[in-house]
């Protein structure tokens, strides 16, 4: 608890075009996990495992057939310490206004 940890991301995710990185790290504030049991049970229900810690436990699946279904087991920096948004927030606003209608659009 109260720790960074290196995430790695696995090539051709979601995460990975967000990130544009192999690794990266991230704040976790608890001991909670993914028991590894349900992993196949997730994996048959199109969620993929995109992000794994450095023993191999799952830190971040998604739902590949969803606009934006990102979940993480670790509490993403709304905003980095360069000024930027962290990825997956600014992944999830722009998934936002691609759905979006446009206010021009005849009705």
């Amino acid at each position: 608890m109260g720790q960074e940890q290196l995430v790695d991301i696995k090539p051709g995710t979601r995460a990975a075009i967000l990130y544009r990185t192999a690794r990266v790290t991230e704040p976790y504030y608890c001991n909670y996990g993914l028991n590894q049991s349900y992993e196949g049970r997730l994996a048959g229900a199109g969620i993929v495992v995109s992000g794994r810690g450095p023993g191999g436990e799952v830190r971040i699946i998604e739902l590949t057939a969803h606009p934006f279904f990102v979940g993480t087991l670790f509490v993403p920096r709304p905003q980095l310490l360069d000024g930027r948004s962290h990825p997956i927030y600014a992944g999830l606003a722009e998934a936002v206004r691609e759905r979006r209608p446009r206010s021009d659009a005849v009705q």
